[in-house]
């Protein structure tokens, strides 16, 4: 079985962290950043949350995550949005999206071949 830091390992560098999108959330990962946080709903949505309709994502003040002060202040009860970023899928058929995430993410095993990060990241995601 394929261990993930075997293949990445997070820094909290924060580089994944900004941007002006945000992240959804549904709702276990409401209820988890709830829990991790101590907080109610309500004080949530005030503080940290953007709610647009039945939509709810974490707010980006200045460019980067509400939870990001020199990492994640809630990565144990990150989204699982941000929690499978950056072991996406997507790299399984482009090489250029390793390069791509490779060039962002310090937390990537620059160790490996396309070919090696590919088998180890197919075998990483199948005993998930």
């Amino acid at each position: 079985m394929v261990q993930e830091s075997e293949i990445f390992e997070c820094q909290q560098c924060g580089h994944c962290c900004q941007g002006q999108t945000t992240v959804s959330l549904d709702p276990a990962d409401m209820a988890r950043m709830l829990a991790v946080l101590g907080i109610r709903r309500e004080t949530a949505e005030e503080k940290y949350w953007r709610v647009t309709g039945a939509v709810v994502q974490m707010k980006t003040p200045g460019g980067h995550c509400v939870f990001f002060d020199r990492g994640c202040t809630v990565h144990s009860g990150k989204p699982w949005r941000c929690a499978q970023w950056p072991l996406h899928p997507s790299i399984l058929v482009d090489e250029a999206n390793l390069s791509a995430i490779r060039e962002s993410c310090p937390g990537i095993n620059r160790n490996l071949s396309y070919e090696e990060f590919k088998i180890k990241l197919a075998a990483y995601l199948a005993g998930q």
